[in-house]
């Protein structure tokens, strides 16, 4: 149960981080908006989208990054206003030793990192795809990032799809060719002059001009229909061909979950981004407890120099995390680092660090 005094802290932490919320997110409205006015007069968009869907979308955007360097400055600030009018002496004075003291601190970041898993799970990336979508549509930017020449796709285990030329127009492909392997070798191949994908139930690629062949060792069967089609029902659609840069940043996490069961399930190789994705959601909330342990361990005692150097050592913290937080999402998305290792990295670092000030902190 929640006392006097721990109510009396979360109140604080809670109208801090809010505040500090609210001046961030006018800041980042300002810099973003002096920054695009030129191509708010230039493109076609409407006020309203402005107003209510581009900015919106873009708070969310920002939220994403600065969230738990939020609840650091916040629990920095106010509490260092409670060491500098010695509230902080008075209440361990009377008996209460710090890890009771920590109690409504770990409370409150349970719930702000509770927003934040719901926000980077599901809120967040549907207004990324907000974002990216206007950003599209009126400002150019994030073109499609498809292939269109000489595109490999795995459709299945052991199966490989190729064309020399794929049109988005009217979802037709140029000398295709469909691959089928056992144990790595080449068992079956169906080759086509041109292939149209024809939506239905069940969708299906037609093939005209084909020729099919079978391997059975040396042995060769070969079917040509020279004039005739050839319908076949491949795990490919017009939207594989679709490809945005950081796409899985506008995918919740039901949809990034089912895009790699996809990907999985047809063998393909490309899916280490979205992977590190998913696990970075999972990750980043859990720093928030960390980042607030940090806080009050610096924060908590009383000294000269005032509450600038410790609000300058925690903005300093902040961007430290942050900064780490995107390197070890690059390291980990290019090399050939653990996924889960990676992206808790940065957790573990700042743990690390956490236990020092707290261990150091004032009792």
């Amino acid at each position: 149960m929640l006392k006097k005094l721990d109510w009396y802290i979360v109140g604080k932490f809670l109208r801090t981080f809010f505040f500090t919320l609210l001046i961030f997110s006018m800041v980042s409205i300002i810099i973003d908006f002096s920054d695009k006015t030129e191509r708010f007069i230039e493109s076609d968009i409407t006020k309203f989208e402005i107003a209510f869907q581009y900015f919106p979308s873009f708070l969310l955007f920002i939220m994403g990054f600065i969230w738990p360097m939020l609840c650091l400055i916040a629990v920095i600030f106010f509490t260092g206003r409670m060491a500098a009018n010695s509230e902080i002496i008075s209440i361990l004075n009377a008996g209460v030793s710090f890890r009771r003291f920590l109690r409504p601190f770990m409370v409150t970041a349970a719930f702000l990192a509770f927003l934040f898993l719901v926000g980077v799970h599901f809120v967040i990336p549907w207004g990324n795809e907000i974002r990216t979508d206007i950003e599209r549509t009126h400002f150019g930017r994030n073109r499609d990032k498809g292939k269109t020449s000489n595109v490999h796709f795995f459709v299945a285990p052991g199966t490989k799809v190729f064309m020399t030329h794929y049109s988005k127009l009217d979802s037709s492909a140029r000398n295709f060719r469909i691959e089928h392997f056992e144990n790595n070798e080449l068992v079956a191949l169906t080759k086509a002059r041109s292939a149209k994908f024809t939506p239905g139930d069940p969708s299906f690629w037609r093939l005209s001009n084909y020729e099919q062949r079978t391997f059975d060792g040396i042995n060769e069967t070969l079917e040509v229909g020279a004039f005739g089609h050839l319908d076949t029902v491949l795990n490919l659609f017009p939207a594989d061909f679709v490809e945005y840069k950081e796409e899985q940043q506008s995918m919740t996490t039901p949809q990034l979950i089912r895009h790699l069961s996809k990907q999985q399930a047809r063998g393909a190789g490309n899916v280490r981004q979205y992977q590190v994705e998913l696990a970075r959601r999972s990750a980043q909330p859990f720093t928030i407890f960390i980042l607030t342990l940090i806080g009050v361990s610096v924060a908590g005692r009383k000294t000269r120099g005032g509450m600038g150097i410790q609000l300058a050592l925690g903005i300093f913290i902040g961007a430290l995390f942050v900064f780490v937080t995107q390197f070890a999402s690059t390291i980990t998305t290019s090399a050939g680092m653990p996924i889960y290792l990676g992206m808790w990295m940065p957790n573990i670092i700042f743990f690390a660090a956490a236990l020092y000030f707290v261990l150091n902190a004032q009792r």
